[in-house]
C-alpha cells in the first residue's frame, strides 16, 4: 500500500512542534489514516485581540469568490483575501487564503456549506477535503452540504510558513531527542535554534499573524463569502480548538459544530504536552496488549510493561547504532524509529503494519519504520517536505508561551514525563523545548472558551485517544455553555468516520437534522 497516501487521508494534530510530533485527526477506512500530520499538540487558545474596524473589514466581507477547476475531478478552488493583521485591517497588507469545495450532490434540500478542518495546526484542509472528506464523508451529508475547506494562513497554499530545506529537514528529524550528555544537549538546542532562525529568515512577514484567532477570523470571512448566515463545521484534533475559538468569537454565528478529538484550551503548554504523553502511553498499552497475543509480535508476549521495556531497549540500541533503511543518508536511529512508532499509534488499523515494521527493523532493515516516520513528517519520495511542521511550530509558538525556557527546565520536568510514559516521555519532554527559541513573542494564553449564547455544539472524545486525551473532551464540553459530550469507548485518534455506527449515526443526525445527541451519550 502507498503509506504516504494513506497517512494523508485524514487530519493532523500537533503539539510540541519539536522533533517529535504528537497528533493527528479523523479519517476514512484505510489503515494509518490519521498519522499524516502530527507533531506535538501543545497549542493553546490565543487571546482575543481588539475587534477589527468594521469599515475596513467591509470590503473583505463583500468579496466574491471566483471558482475554477483545480486538478481533482469534482472539486473547485478559489482564493479569498484576508487582512494580514486583523488589528489593523486598513493597512492594505493581505494574505491569500486558498479555498476548495465539492458542491452538494443531492438529493435532498441543500443545507449550505460544511467547512471541515483536519487538525494540526498545519494540516492542509484542501488536501484533507480532496483525499477524504469530500468523497469519504457519509453520502447523506455530502448530498445536502457543499463540502468546503481551506488551508489556514501559513499552511501549504495560503502564504505558507517556510523554515528548512529538504536536506536540512532530513538532518533535523535525525537529531537525538533523548540527549545523554552535554554535547548531545547542545546539538539538540542548536537544532531548535536553527529551525527557528530558518523560519524567521524565510517567513518573517507572516510569522506574527498565524495564530488560531487569526484563522478563526478567516473562517468567519469564509462563512460570509460562501453566503452562509451560520457556520456549519467539523473540526478534528487541533481543528476543535479552531472551532471552539470561532464559537467564542462569534457565538451568534454558530450553526452545527462538531469538535472531534477535542483539545482543552485551559491547559498550558507544559500540561498539554504531558497530558499527550500520557495519551500515547495509553495507546501503546493497547497496542502492547494486542501485540502480545499475535504470533508475529516482535516484542514478545507478557505484560504491557514487559513489551514496553523491550521496545525501550530496542530504541536504546538504535541510539547507539542505527540500522540501514535503504537511504544511505538516513539510517534508522532512535529519533526516526520513535516517530514511526508514534505515527502508527494513531489508528489501531495500523497495528499489523507496525508489527511488521518493527520486526524488520529488529532484524536490521529500518525501511518500514522510516516510511512511517516520513508519512508523519509529510516527506515526499523526492525528499521535499510539506510545510506541516513549519506551520505547526509557527501556530503553537504564537498561541501560548513556551512550555520550557531552556534545558534546565526540561531536566526538572523529565521525571513527570517519564512517569507519564516510560517509553516516550523523555523524547516528548525535550520536543517541548522548541518554542523556547521562537523569534516571535506569543500573542495568546491558555483560558476557557465558553461561547456564551451559541447553538448546541457536539464535542466528541475517544477514551483511548493517543493524541487528544479523553479528559480534554470532557473539559471542553464542560466549558462550552452549549457543549454536549459524545463519547467513543475505543482506540485511535478521533471517532467520526472510523467505523462506529453509533458515533456516525449520532453525528449525521445532528448535521442533517440539527438534533444533538444527549449529553453524555456513549458508544
Amino acid at each position: 500500500m502507498d503509506t504516504s497516501r494513506a497517512l494523508r487521508t485524514t487530519g493532523t494534530v500537533i503539539a510540541a512542534a519539536g522533533l517529535l510530533l504528537s497528533g493527528c485527526t479523523s479519517g476514512g477506512s484505510e489503515a494509518l489514516r490519521t498519522a499524516a500530520s502530527a507533531r506535538g499538540e501543545a497549542g493553546g487558545t490565543a487571546s482575543v485581540p481588539p475587534s477589527p474596524d468594521a469599515a475596513a473589514m467591509r470590503p473583505y466581507y463583500a468579496q466574491k469568490l471566483t471558482w475554477r477547476e483545480c486538478g481533482v475531478p469534482g472539486f473547485q478552488c478559489s482564493t479569498m483575501k484576508a487582512p494580514l493583521d486583523y488589528a489593523n485591517p486598513g493597512a492594505g497588507e493581505d494574505v491569500d487564503i486558498a479555498v476548495a469545495r465539492r458542491v452538494a450532490t443531492g438529493p435532498g434540500e441543500r443545507l449550505g456549506s460544511l467547512v471541515v478542518n483536519p487538525g494540526g495546526p498545519g494540516g492542509s484542509g484542501i488536501g484533507y477535503l480532496q483525499a477524504y472528506a469530500g468523497i469519504g464523508y457519509p453520502a447523506p451529508v455530502r448530498a445536502r452540504y457543499d463540502m468546503v475547506s481551506f488551508d489556514p494562513r501559513g499552511v501549504e497554499r495560503s502564504s505558507p510558513v517556510e523554515c528548512l530545506t529538504g536536506p536540512e529537514m532530513d538532518k533535523y528529524t535525525q537529531v537525538d531527542q533523548t540527549p545523554d550528555d552535554a554535547a548531545e544537549r547542545a546539538r539538540l538546542v542548536a537544532a531548535f535554534k536553527e529551525f527557528a532562525a530558518g523560519c524567521e529568515a524565510r517567513s518573517k512577514r507572516v510569522l506574527p499573524h498565524v495564530s488560531t484567532v487569526d484563522a478563526a477570523r478567516d473562517m468567519d470571512l469564509l462563512r460570509a463569502v460562501l453566503g452562509d448566515k451560520k457556520l456549519n463545521y467539523v473540526g478534528a484534533s487541533y481543528g476543535t480548538l479552531l472551532g471552539a475559538t470561532y464559537a467564542n468569537l462569534f457565538p451568534d454565528r454558530v450553526g452545527r459544530l462538531v469538535l472531534d478529538g477535542a483539545m482543552d484550551p485551559t491547559r498550558e503548554a507544559l500540561d498539554l504536552n504531558r497530558d499527550q504523553t500520557e495519551g500515547f502511553e495509553t495507546a501503546f498499552t493497547s497496542f502492547a496488549k494486542d501485540c502480545a497475543k499475535q504470533p508475529d509480535c516482535p516484542l514478545g508476549n507478557g505484560s504491557p510493561e514487559e513489551v514496553a521495556a523491550r521496545l525501550k531497549d530496542f530504541f536504546r540500541k538504535l541510539d547507539a547504532q542505527p540500522v540501514p533503511s535503504g537511504d544511505g543518508k538516513r539510517p534508522l536511529g532512535e529519533a526516526l524509529a520513535t516517530t514511526g512508532v508514534i505515527a502508527a499509534l494513531y489508528d489501531e488499523n495500523a497495528w499489523p503494519q507496525l508489527r511488521e515494521a518493527l520486526t524488520s527493523a529488529m532484524n536490521g532493515d529500518g525501511a518500514g519504520l522510516l516510511g512511517l516516520a516520513d508519512s508523519y513528517y509529510e516527506r515526499g519520495a523526492d525528499g521535499k517536505y510539506a510545510n506541516l511542521m513549519f506551520a505547526n511550530a509557527a501556530v503553537n509558538c504564537l498561541d501560548q508561551p513556551a512550555a520550557f525556557s531552556g534545558p534546565d527546565a526540561v531536566d526538572a520536568a523529565l521525571p513527570s514525563f517519564q512517569k507519564a510514559s516510560p517509553v516516550f516521555g523523555a523524547g516528548l519532554a525535550w520536543a517541548s523545548l522548541n518554542c523556547g527559541y521562537w523569534p516571535v513573542k506569543p500573542t495568546g494564553k491558555a483560558g476557557p472558551l465558553t461561547a456564551k449564547g451559541a447553538a448546541p455544539i457536539v464535542v466528541v472524545g475517544t477514551i483511548r485517544d493517543p493524541a487528544t486525551p479523553y479528559k480534554w473532551a470532557q473539559a471542553l464540553a464542560g466549558q462550552l455553555e452549549s457543549g454536549t459530550l459524545l463519547t467513543y469507548d475505543g482506540d485511535g485518534h478521533t471517532a467520526y468516520g472510523r467505523g462506529s455506527d453509533c458515533i456516525d449515526t449520532a453525528i449525521n443526525r445532528y448535521l442533517l437534522e440539527g438534533k444533538p445527541p444527549a449529553d453524555g451519550k456513549k458508544c
